[in-house]
C-alpha cells in the first residue's frame, strides 16, 4: 500500500471512489486494502458507508432464526456445536410443533424482525420427507398469520424441493458457503464446496433471493478471506450473513485464537467494497468478537442484523439492538 499524502492513505481514496462511480474492485486491490491500519482504518470505514449509503440505501434489514430441529447433526463442520461428530454441549430436539414455531415468529415481529428464518439441522431435504412438508405448513402459516416474510435454511435442496418452498411463499433460503473453497475441506469433511455452491444455484434458479455467507476467523488466511468474498459475487448472493467464529467448547476450533475487533470491521468494509449493493448482514459472534464496538459495523458497511438468540448461543436483547440503531439515527 503507498504512504500516506497528507494523512490521506491515495490507494482506499483511489479505489473507494472507483466503486462509488460504479467500478468493480479487483482481487488484487481488495489484498491492498487489507493491509489498512490505524486511522486509516476510518477513512476506510467512511468509504465502505460512502458504498452502503449510494448503492444499499439507507434501511436495515433485520431478520430472527428460530432453531426448529437440533443436534445429531451428521455433518463434520469444525466449528459447529450441533455436530454428531463432537462432543459440544449443544441442544437436542426433534421438529419443533406449530404452534411453538409460530409463537417464536410473533415474538420477533414484535420484536422489530421483517423476516423470520426457519433452520433445521442435517445435511438436506428432499420434497418427499416428512419432516419437509411439515416445515412447509408451518412456513406457510407463518406467513399468513403473522405477515412476516418467510425464510428458511435447511440444507441441501433439489431443485423440487426449493420450488416447493416458493410455493410456499418463502422468499429467501439461506444457505452459507462458509469460508473459501480453498480453506473449505479444513472445516467440513462430510460434503464438498461444490455441493453447497449447487445448492445456492439451485436456490436462484428456483426465484428465491440467496442469503448466502459464512465464517470469518476459523483459521484462514486474508487472501481467503476475500476469495470468500468474491465468491460471494460470483454467485450473486443477495444476503451476507457474517459470522464471526464465537468457538465452542467440544469442537476442533475450540482454541482457535481470535480476531481482533478492529480487523473484524475491515473486513466487514472489505465486503461492502466488494458487494456494494448486497445486504450484509451482522450474524452470529458480534457480541463475543466485536464486544463494545459493535456500533462501528453500521458505520463500516453493514446494513443486516439478526436480532434476537442464534442456533445455539444467546445473542443480545432485541431492544438493545433497536436501541443502538435508534442512536445511530438508523430507524
Amino acid at each position: 500500500m503507498q504512504e500516506n499524502t497528507n494523512g490521506v492513505n491515495p490507494e482506499i481514496v483511489r479505489i473507494g471512489e472507483k466503486v462509488l462511480a460504479g467500478g468493480v474492485i479487483a482481487h488484487d486491490e481488495a489484498l491492498c486494502l487489507t493491509e489498512t491500519r490505524g486511522t486509516d482504518l476510518l477513512l476506510l470505514f467512511t468509504y465502505a458507508s460512502k458504498i452502503r449509503e449510494r448503492f444499499a440505501g439507507d434501511g436495515v434489514d433485520l431478520c430472527s432464526i428460530v432453531n426448529a430441529r437440533s443436534g445429531r447433526c451428521s455433518e463434520d463442520c469444525a466449528f459447529c456445536a450441533q455436530s454428531a461428530h463432537y462432543h459440544a454441549d449443544g441442544p437436542v430436539y426433534s421438529l419443533l410443533d406449530e404452534d411453538t414455531v409460530l409463537r417464536k415468529a410473533w415474538e420477533a415481529r414484535r420484536t422489530g424482525a421483517n423476516r423470520f428464518d426457519m433452520v433445521t439441522n442435517g445435511r438436506g431435504v428432499r420434497e418427499e420427507d416428512t419432516d419437509f412438508r411439515r416445515i412447509l405448513q408451518i412456513l406457510r402459516r407463518v406467513r399468513e398469520e403473522t405477515g412476516l416474510k418467510t425464510c428458511a435454511s435447511l440444507g441441501t435442496l433439489t431443485f423440487g424441493a426449493a420450488r416447493a418452498l416458493v410455493e410456499a411463499g418463502v422468499t429467501r433460503y439461506n444457505h452459507n458457503i462458509e469460508t473459501a473453497e480453498s480453506f473449505f475441506s479444513k472445516i467440513v469433511s462430510t460434503h464438498t464446496f461444490a455441493e453447497r455452491v449447487e445448492t445456492v444455484r439451485i436456490v436462484k434458479a428456483a426465484g428465491m433471493e440467496a442469503c448466502c455467507g459464512g465464517i470469518i476467523g476459523l483459521g484462514e488466511s486474508a487472501e481467503q478471506r476475500l476469495d470468500f468474498a468474491f465468491t460471494l459475487r460470483e454467485l450473486g448472493a443477495d444476503s451476507v450473513p457474517v459470522n464471526i467464529l464465537n468457538p465452542r467448547a467440544g469442537t476442533p476450533l475450540q482454541d482457535i485464537e481470535p480476531l481482533a475487533p478492529m480487523e473484524i470491521l475491515k473486513y466487514l468494509a472489505l465486503f461492502r467494497f466488494i458487494l456494494p449493493d448486497k445486504i450484509i448482514r451482522y450474524a452470529g459472534g458480534r457480541e463475543v468478537g466485536l464486544r463494545e464496538l459493535q456500533p462501528l459495523g453500521f458505520l463500516a458497511g453493514v446494513n443486516g442484523m439478526l436480532i434476537g438468540d442464534y442456533l445455539t448461543t444467546r445473542g443480545r436483547k432485541p431492544e438493545e439492538d433497536l436501541a443502538l440503531l435508534r442512536d445511530l439515527q438508523w430507524t
